[in-house]
């Protein structure tokens, strides 16, 4: 009986040595998914299927497309969880590598919002950007995304060991990327000429893997794999009826030999999925779920050769991945070294510090303050462990390009029409510089130079010199309606010109606020032809003036915003004068404002601003009196809009005005709004407590808005209960 019972524990010994032994000899999976833009959703669908039939997959690998569906699987996300990440994702933003606003400074949002058109010039000529997009925010995504993996170097060591494929733009060589920062190598692997910068990766420039190869099949059977699984989505030849646009004519170029080099590549797949997704393109970003559903499809249609592959005992269940990390310690930074801006100024743009905790939206948001300067070509960074810490390491390729020219139109009804012709060079004479020059034709010639020394954290330098002028015909006289009421008329027509130039220091207050000092030398020059016959001009006179200033400015569209917030205040003292009126006494102006915009539901915003001022001293210039009226144009010294009146209507040395606005995006960029505002106006209206009851001037109007390239085009009836008549103000273009 003890011989039987030793023979039964000797037989079960056998048993489970030889289940062991089955089990680690199982065949090792491979899978292998080609690139093809929007069409790699495709992707998402097969891996959902592969999931569902309980295969592990032992090794990945893939090219453009297929190397960031590949990369994000193997670093540990499951097929649902991808799917998640692509949908939430904005496919526009990420192909024009969208900079939010808000991470901007003040001098990269005046950039955007006075420019249509930007183009560098070089030696008198025009070029063209290299690429669409830097492709940061890519990266970005990405970072966070592998962020539980972002010390892995060897990408044999990640959950699913992984291999992807990128192209050397200067030699044509096919660049294997088995090492590195994943989040890199997904990119330089989908860097889709035209459409992104090449990515420096140790010294090479690399491009989409696709050109050399878009199907690493052989890669993926080295590292080890007796069964490969091939995902192939790329497009075939198509005829001359479906090449109708420039993508297309780049897909097929790139497609001429990749589809040649398939024929030998699909005999060495063991299994080969190729969904059906003809009727997309590589930018078809809006339907990606169709296209997720057509993976599944052709996955499902070869599902019992893929069910073969599994553990029919124990199917395996794929773990998937935890909630990323969304702070970062950081304990240094470190750059490339830099030939023409200081480590002062690349720390300024960042706007966080060494030895410092950040959140992933930091990271972002500093590196796209860093990209929106356009003083770097290339930007690219990794994390690098450091105890219990992370190192930031930067890799800069500072621009080459140091000149541009740029372009923008803009009408209002208060100076017209206008062209605008910008210069902008940068480090003309010291590092972190830039001079910027407009120059406005149309019916009121104008100009601003601006010069800026920008130095980060520390106290920045700049100087501006700018011209105004218009012509018109206003119901105020500057005088408190004296003139008008001597000569017994209603508005005079009056020429009014303003040559401003300033020399300032600034820097960042609690890294949010830009606080500001500076000097100030205008000329004022005010006449009118109405009064030709007596005293033709009023004004001409300098002023010398300290100011200092503190603003913020988070609003992510400066025109139709959704969110965000912003403040300015201002206080500017009045020292000197030549005094043409013989009235001169110093005095002093302070002035603020703020506002804040909500989205209510889908594509609602309310926007509330209010904002006031008043003057200091006991006799004060009526010319530098605050002067409401009108809508769309660039506010000048104290002339600022007011729905309900005409340009230059209402005037006095005080004022509070608040204004509401709602506003209906009913179409992409397409707006509807309806506005509000309230006013107290009066000389010393501050005195007492007149200013908080019940308001003087109102206002009210309808309008339309169009975001176009050249800027908002908006149409405005408005009106008040005081007037008898309304009002209808065209404006076009960004204003300046």
């Amino acid at each position: 009986m003890k011989n039987f019972a030793l023979l039964v524990m000797m037989l079960c010994a056998s048993l489970a040595s030889f289940s062991q032994e089955q089990q680690n000899h199982r065949p090792k999976v491979g899978l292998v998914l080609t690139g093809g833009g929007a069409k790699g959703f495709a992707h998402i669908g097969v891996l959902k299927v592969l999931e569902e039939s309980g295969v592990e997959i032992s090794y990945i690998g893939g090219t453009s497309m297929g190397a960031v569906v590949g990369g994000l699987y193997a670093a540990g996300y499951k097929a649902k969880q991808i799917d998640s990440i692509f949908t939430s994702t904005d496919f526009d933003e990420l192909l024009k590598d969208y900079i939010p606003r808000s991470t901007k400074n003040f001098f990269g949002k005046r950039n955007d919002e006075l420019y249509a058109i930007q183009l560098p010039f070089n030696k008198f000529r025009i070029g063209i950007p290299t690429a669409l997009s830097k492709g940061l925010y890519n990266y970005n995504l990405l970072a966070r995304l592998t962020d539980k993996v972002r010390h892995v170097r060897d990408f044999n060591k990640l959950p699913i060991p992984f291999v992807c494929v990128a192209t050397d733009i200067e030699t044509g060589q096919e660049v294997l990327l088995d090492h590195g920062y994943l989040a890199q190598a997904m990119l330089a692997s989908s860097a889709f000429p035209s459409l992104f910068s090449p990515v420096e990766v140790n010294g090479r420039l690399l491009i989409d893997g696709g050109v050399t190869n878009n199907y690493p099949v052989e890669e993926v059977r080295k590292m080890g794999a007796d069964i490969i699984i091939g995902v192939d989505v790329q497009d075939d030849l198509k005829d001359r009826r479906a090449l109708k646009d420039a993508t297309r004519i780049l897909v097929q170029i790139s497609n001429l030999e990749m589809i040649e080099k398939m024929k030998a590549k699909i005999k060495l797949t063991d299994i080969y999925i190729k969904p059906d997704i003809s009727d997309f393109s590589v930018i078809s970003f809006d339907e990606g779920k169709d296209i997720i559903k057509r993976g599944e499809d052709a996955a499902f249609a070869v599902y019992e050769k893929i069910k073969a592959l599994a553990d029919p005992d124990k199917p395996y269940s794929k773990p998937g991945m935890t909630k990323p990390n969304d702070s970062i310690s950081l304990f240094r930074i470190s750059t490339n070294k830099l030939t023409d801006y200081t480590r002062a100024y690349i720390i300024g743009k960042l706007n966080f510090k060494p030895d410092t905790k950040i959140s992933y939206t930091d990271l972002k948001n500093g590196i796209n303050s860093l990209s929106a300067t356009e003083n770097f070509s290339a930007i690219g960074y990794s994390l690098e462990k450091n105890g219990d810490k992370d190192d930031l390491n930067l890799q800069l390729t500072e621009n080459s390009m140091r000149t541009y020219l740029k372009f923008g139109l803009h009408y209002d009804g208060l100076y017209k029409s206008g062209i605008l012709v910008n210069f902008t060079n940068k480090k003309t004479f010291l590092k972190n510089d830039v001079l910027s020059a407009d120059l406005i034709l149309g019916d009121n010639l104008r100009y601003n130079l601006d010069y800026y020394i920008d130095n980060g954290f520390y106290w920045s330098f700049g100087f501006k010199s700018k011209f105004n002028q218009f012509n018109r015909n206003v119901s105020i006289d500057f005088n408190n309606g004296k003139l008008l009421e001597l000569l017994g008329i209603n508005s005079l027509n009056i020429d009014f010109s303003d040559f401003t130039n300033q020399a300032y220091v600034q820097t960042v207050f609690a890294q949010k606020f830009v606080i500001g000092t500076g000097i100030e030398l205008k000329s004022l020059k005010i006449s009118s032809q109405t009064l030709q016959n007596t005293s033709p001009t009023f004004e001409k006179s300098n002023y010398g003036s300290a100011f200092g200033y503190m603003k913020y400015d988070s609003y992510d569209n400066k025109y139709f915003p959704h969110h965000g917030w912003y403040f300015c205040g201002d206080f500017q003292s009045y020292l000197y004068s030549t005094d043409f009126t013989n009235n001169f006494e110093p005095f002093s102006i302070t002035k603020g404002s703020f506002g804040i915009a909500q989205t209510l539901f889908n594509k609602a915003t309310l926007r509330v601003e209010t904002e006031g001022g008043f003057a200091i001293g006991e006799r004060t210039i009526d010319f530098f009196n605050f002067t409401l009226g009108g809508y769309g144009f660039n506010e000048l010294d104290n002339i600022k809009p007011f729905y309900g009146y005409d340009f230059l209507s209402l005037t006095a040395d005080s004022y509070v005005k608040a204004t509401f606005t709602f506003d209906y995006e009913f179409f992409k960029k397409h707006h509807l709004n309806v506005a509000a505002n309230y006013a107290n106006l009066g000389d010393q209206l501050f005195q007492d407590t007149a200013w908080i009851s019940k308001p003087t001037y109102t206002g009210y109007a309808v309008g339309y808005g169009l975001e176009t390239i050249i800027g908002p085009i908006e149409v405005k009836y408005s009106w008040s209960p005081e007037l008898r008549k309304g009002f209808t103000w065209f404006s076009v273009g960004f204003w300046f």
